[in-house]
């Protein structure tokens, strides 16, 4: 990652906004109130990259937060990963909504389609504890 150093950096809007841009490609400094009352940004210019979310996960590493880094690491995965999949996984994840296949087949999907390995391995993970704790779906008939 560049010339980026998680622990001079930080925070990364106020020392290096030349690291933070849109999905768009937007700098940081153009996302004014006044750009958007002019409607020069679209809603996708309110999301974070997955470049962002990197830099702030190692941000978060070198302060020795594991786990908060692991979090915005999966986060950044996400960044390609469709919002209406997203709601599908998050419905999915609830406790007896689905089978351990249906979820093993969703971890299999954001390894493969979407390339989010950390995500398919939280799925797994998921998966594991749903099966100790009796939280899977049994069969489609009982929804």
């Amino acid at each position: 990652m560049d010339d980026f150093d998680p622990r001079a950096d930080y925070p990364l809007g106020t020392r290096r906004p030349d690291l933070v841009r849109t999905p768009s490609g937007l700098p940081l400094a153009e996302l004014t109130l006044e750009a958007l009352r002019g409607g020069r940004l679209a809603a996708g210019d309110m999301r974070a990259t997955d470049e962002t979310l990197l830099r702030q996960a190692a941000v978060a590493g070198a302060r020795g937060r594991t786990q908060l880094a692991e979090n915005l690491a999966r986060a950044a995965s996400l960044t390609a990963v469709p919002d209406d999949v997203i709601l599908e996984i998050y419905t999915a994840l609830r406790p007896h909504r689905s089978t351990a296949a249906e979820l093993e087949a969703w971890a299999e999907r954001l390894a493969t389609d979407y390339g989010a390995p950390r995500v398919a391995a939280f799925v797994r993970e998921a998966k594991a504890a749903y099966v100790e704790r009796g939280l899977l779906a049994t069969a489609k008939a009982t929804r």
